[in-house]
């Protein structure tokens, strides 16, 4: 059989669209290769010998910056993130499902913060704590709580202010995420339920729940990686300590090996793993839900 051939235009879209993947995807590729240089390795082609050379300096330290420290703070944090972020756009979600007065303008406010600068939050949040401080100081010294008040710092930190400002950038994507699970969700298998007996608990854990698992574990996953690199909304609002994408960014200007790119690849890993596990558990939920 005869192919068809194909358009001038088929070609000239699926060069350009090559070219936007290589564009897009290239210079992760290049800092991945790049990584595995060895001893005498630079940060530019040609790569000089391959080995694990830079990823043993990594493990060692680079310089004074504590990058196990960041990781961990980084990991946590993104685990709170992402916890935080189901719990509340399917809360949301499920409130959203009947009339609320003031439901318009309250999810006008939430996704407001998609358009928001993100630094422009991150300092409102940031002196937001800053004036918190200042009122809990001084109801320490009017309550003459003098050694709490040598002890007290700051109230800004990891699931303080960090955790605030991250959930203003996931939370609106489990929001509308969860609008669009609960558009095309079909009522009558809880009416089912309600049929049978079920308490709303029961109809929700046995019947709503696992239905919209799936994309349950998709705000999941999403509130973790764009916790995990976010960088402009934790800047002006985590305090005295850093999270990995921000030594990152301060080690681009002070580490002149390719340690920096093994970093790079390090982060990039952790992102695909966790990306590659929850598009796993949301595949394996789905074949379970069409079992049963």
């Amino acid at each position: 059989m005869h192919a068809d051939k194909r358009s001038l235009g088929f070609w000239l879209l699926a060069a350009f669209f090559t070219t936007f993947v290589l564009f897009l995807y290239g210079p992760m590729l290049v800092i991945v290769v790049l990584s595995f240089q060895g001893p005498e390795g630079g940060l530019t082609f040609p790569l000089r010998g391959l080995s694990l050379h830079w990823f043993a300096k990594l493990i060692e330290g680079l310089g004074v910056v504590d990058i196990g420290a960041a990781l961990k703070r980084s990991l946590a944090l993104g685990t709170a993130v992402m916890a935080f972020t189901v719990l509340f756009s399917v809360l949301a979600g499920l409130a959203f499902r009947k009339k609320l007065a003031g439901g318009n303008a309250l999810f006008y406010v939430v996704v407001a913060s998609l358009i928001m600068p993100s630094i422009i939050v991150s300092l409102g949040i940031g002196l937001e704590f800053r004036l918190l401080d200042s009122g809990l100081k001084w109801a320490m010294e009017a309550l003459g709580m003098t050694g709490t008040l040598e002890n007290f710092g700051t109230s800004l930190g990891l699931f303080t202010s960090a955790l605030g400002a991250h959930l203003t950038w996931t939370l609106p994507f489990g929001l509308l995420i969860m609008f669009a699970v609960f558009n095309r969700f079909n009522p009558a298998y809880e009416e089912a339920a309600r049929d049978l007996g079920a308490t709303p608990w029961q109809g929700f854990a046995h019947v709503v729940l696992p239905l919209i698992a799936p994309s349950v574990v998709g705000i999941g996953m999403f509130g973790f990686t764009l916790s995990w690199d976010e960088i402009a909304r934790t800047s002006q609002a985590i305090g005295d300590v850093n999270t990995l994408p921000l030594e990152l960014q301060g080690l681009t200007t002070t580490v002149t090996t390719p340690a920096i790119y093994a970093l790079g690849t390090v982060t990039t890993v952790i992102s695909f793993g966790v990306m590659g596990l929850a598009i796993g558990l949301a595949w394996w939920l789905k074949k379970r839900q069409q079992r049963g």
